[in-house]
């Protein structure tokens, strides 16, 4: 029988695939069908998890940032015939770094915080936006901000009926004279 998997290994992959749900490319290439294999969002989501937790299970050192960033990319170009430019890979693998030296020293808050929000966003639809990356550069919200300025979260969209645009003003009737002249004004 196989070895059971460390508890922090476990918590990590947790993480991982809570994590990934947030992640607005793939949630659109789930949505979207972009994959060739026909599985479940679930087990795109699990076979997904499962290779980046293969990558740090038992890694000494474990992969970087750029590792993790190149790995993402390259499950997205393989199971989904995409090629992101938006760097919201970048993003991700970060957040995937701080969940691993956050399980490693026996945490489990970042684990539980991505998981509730997972929750939250399940069954609502993510807004694809071209050209609009994730912001790297922006600083890690202890969860008391917005959720849709948080980094790496898809913005959602409201399934709400739009309201109509306003309607353009009454034209004016052309003034024609007793003799049948339609007067011109500026």
């Amino acid at each position: 029988a196989p070895a059971e998997p460390a508890p922090t290994l476990v918590l990590f992959a947790r993480g991982v695939m809570a994590r990934l749900a947030l992640w607005g490319a793939l949630r659109v290439a789930i949505r979207e069908n972009w994959g060739s294999s026909g599985a479940t969002a679930k087990q795109t989501q699990l076979q997904f998890a499962s290779e980046i937790v293969d990558a740090f299970d038992g890694q000494d050192p474990i992969p970087d940032a750029v590792d993790v960033e190149e790995l993402l990319m390259q499950v997205m170009e393989e199971e989904f015939d995409t090629l992101l430019e938006d760097d919201s890979a970048q993003s991700v693998a970060t957040d995937i770094l701080r969940l691993w030296e956050e399980v490693s020293r026996g945490k489990e808050d970042l684990v539980l915080e991505y998981e509730g929000r997972a929750e939250k966003i399940k069954g609502k639809d993510v807004q694809a936006l071209r050209g609009v990356p994730d912001d790297p550069e922006q600083d890690w919200s202890d969860g008391d901000e917005d959720p849709e300025d948080e980094d790496g979260v898809p913005t959602l969209i409201d399934t709400q009926p739009q309201p109509q645009p306003p309607e353009r003003p009454p034209r004016e009737e052309p003034e024609v004279d007793e003799d049948g002249f339609t007067t011109v004004k500026k």
